[in-house]
């Protein structure tokens, strides 16, 4: 069977309630235990759409309070020690680091590569030390499992951390990475004792040229990494990474996510030798417009695939759907016309459930969706309005 999944999901809430609780609480309108609460409950939710969806497992580790590269610096305890937090971060000490206090600047804010999603950046030096922080996600997987969820979770890499982190001029960052993967091989192993069977390792950074010595660097990550038990699952998007084909290939994972939005002619680089034993999935619907994907056309590329991976194709979205909004169904003031083009998180999320059935059950069992795709596809492209 296709397993479907996403690499994320918007955690801001379908009428934006994480932005009010957050700013009430910032305000000392609210307290702490009713913003986790809000926190909470936006998951339950968003976990249950994944399901009710029809998708094979839910994705936990993509709920951030500001963003998941800072609730990384959470998780690990990397924070700077002019913000004079020892130890453990806690909520207050997490945003006092997105924010700053009265004695120190936040961390500075970039965009999180091309898109116009931004994150906290991390400041490293000589002295780091990372720690595993057991307050963080590990209660979110926990919480997943409660509620009967398959869990699959979701981990920016060690290397992608390190690269967008910010250091002292001259400072090797690469002189931390041991250090750092000490910590993450400490939370698999606490994620293997729970039962996670999948984590999904995200390294972006493959799509851009990078020095040699951070390629040098891969095999030594996941083999770390994939000693610690659970099966990993490297994403990578933003670009294509068919330059990396054979290394790729070579690393210890039990599988490797493809942006075929943003690398559309990468598949074939991989099809050809891609290891017998290995998961090759596959993201279709654009994780960052809002348009409805042609499932027909789409369905193309992922026959091909299936031909030669049979039950180890996976079919998901480009990227994380972060960056697109959670539900269409909220926007009731949209031309009609324009409202039936699009596509937001939440009917992406069908998009990629339909593609699964089409994939198992055989096209006449979705053609109803597959046909009304195909259609308004034809019709945007034709709309006076598009030309």
């Amino acid at each position: 069977m296709t397993v479907a999944h996403v690499l994320g999901f918007p955690r801001i809430g379908a009428r934006r309630e994480l932005k009010t609780a957050l700013e009430r609480h910032w305000k000392g309108e609210l307290p702490e235990a009713v913003l986790r609460e809000t926190g909470a409950a936006l998951r339950q939710r968003h976990w249950a759409l994944q399901r009710d969806a029809g998708l094979d497992l839910v994705t936990v580790g993509d709920f951030a309070w500001y963003d998941h590269l800072h609730n990384a610096t959470a998780l690990f305890s990397a924070a700077p020690a002019r913000f004079g937090l020892s130890g453990a971060v806690d909520l207050a000490g997490y945003f006092a680091m997105a924010r700053g206090t009265t004695a120190q600047p936040a961390l500075a804010m970039k965009k999180w590569f091309d898109t116009n999603y931004h994150y906290l950046v991390p400041e490293v030096g000589p002295d780091t030390r990372f720690a595993l922080n057991r307050d963080w996600l590990l209660p979110e997987v926990r919480e997943a499992q409660a509620l009967g969820h398959a869990v699959k979770v979701v981990l920016p890499s060690p290397l992608t951390w390190l690269w967008l982190a910010q250091g002292p001029a001259g400072f090797d960052k690469l002189r931390l990475l041991s250090l750092l993967l000490n910590a993450y091989w400490v939370l698999l192993g606490e994620l293997k004792a729970l039962g996670v069977e999948w984590v999904q390792i995200d390294e972006p950074i493959l799509a851009l040229d990078l020095p040699e010595s951070w390629l040098q660097a891969l095999p030594v990550v996941y083999r770390e990494l994939a000693s610690a038990g659970p099966k990993l699952l490297l994403a990578t998007y933003f670009g294509g990474v068919a330059q990396h084909a054979e290394r790729l290939g070579a690393l210890p994972v039990s599988g490797l996510h493809l942006d075929l939005v943003r690398g559309a002619d990468q598949l074939s680089s991989f099809l050809a030798d891609w290891p017998q034993d290995r998961v090759l999935s596959l993201g279709v619907i654009d994780g960052r417009n809002l348009w409805r994907a042609n499932l027909v056309e789409v369905l193309i590329d992922l026959h091909r695939a299936r031909e030669t991976l049979g039950e180890r194709l996976w079919v998901s979205a480009s990227c994380s759907l972060l960056h697109v909004p959670v539900d269409l169904r909220e926007e009731s003031r949209l031309d009609p016309q324009l409202r039936e083009w699009m596509a937001f998180a939440v009917q992406k999320l069908d998009e990629i459930a339909t593609l699964k059935h089409a994939l198992d059950e055989g096209e006449a069992a979705v053609w109803q969706a597959l046909h009304a795709s195909a259609q308004v596809a034809q019709g945007r492209r034709q709309a006076p309005s598009t030309r």
